[in-house]
């Protein structure tokens, strides 16, 4: 694993923790400099997504060793953990072990899944060859590419982007990390002191994630936004100036 600190070293410390076959440059790369103007940011990638050769193990064992940097560097504290995607899995686990505290748990539009062993195994099946199947031939990559601007509405260039990801990190690492979110478990109605959880609701994914996010944690600080899953972080402004505003409101909250 590697973590990489920066910004503005006298600022408040943010975590930054990246979703499903991401590194930090790619999934937080439109708003890391915007974040480090205010933020002492430490940004981690995971085992099997750092440029290593070590394969992601598990959610369990990689969430102890955010632990073990959050102890041995910043005494067991920081202020802020921001995960995109399945990065909000990590988030909520940070909190709920509550080995390691902080102040504001950010939550980017996760969807919280949770299954069985034998659902999991299924679906990991399913996904993988999905998300590295395009590297075969140009046809399937256009199709990705399609399907990526058309749902998320990316553009080509940020569609590549994350095309690169699924190409460059291994397939084994891609789907322990699927494969093992779905088995990660969150308590309902977690409730830690002096530690609020905030989250990012993109209403276009549906209600039901509304639902996930007020069932497993107490009384959830929720801002909705008219936008898909994480869109905020695709370099469209008119996503990306109000959640950046709300992030801050978020760390500037007592707790």
């Amino acid at each position: 694993m590697t973590y990489e600190e920066m910004g503005n070293m006298d600022g408040k410390t943010l975590m930054l923790l990246p979703g499903t076959c991401c590194d930090w440059q790619t999934n937080f790369g439109s708003v890391i400099e915007r974040l480090s103007e205010k933020y002492h940011l430490i940004c981690v990638n995971y085992d099997g997504f750092d440029g290593g050769e070590d394969i992601f193990p598990d959610m369990i064992t990689v969430t102890e060793k955010i632990e073990k940097y959050i102890i041995d560097k910043h005494h067991g504290r920081i202020d802020g953990a921001i995960g995109s995607s399945l990065g909000s899995s990590f988030v909520g686990q940070l909190i709920q072990r509550e080995r390691v505290h902080l102040d504001h748990g950010i939550f980017g539009s996760p969807d919280l899944d949770q299954s069985g062993r034998l659902a999991a195994w299924l679906q990991s099946k399913l996904v993988v060859p999905l998300l590295t199947s395009f590297t075969k031939n140009e046809k399937k990559r256009k199709k990705t590419r399609d399907l990526l601007k058309n749902t998320f509405l990316m553009s080509d260039e940020v569609a590549d982007k994350f095309m690169e990801c699924f190409a460059k990190f291994s397939p084994q690492s891609i789907k322990n990390e699927y494969y093992t979110d779905l088995l990660t478990y969150l308590n309902e109605d977690i409730h830690v002191e002096h530690t609020r959880a905030h989250f990012i609701y993109a209403n276009k994914m549906g209600e039901k994630y509304l639902k996930r996010y007020k069932k497993y944690f107490r009384d959830p600080d929720i801002r909705e936004f008219d936008m898909q899953h994480e869109q905020w972080l695709l370099g469209e402004e008119k996503y990306t100036l109000p959640v950046l505003k709300v992030i801050d409101e978020f760390m500037e909250m007592p707790v």
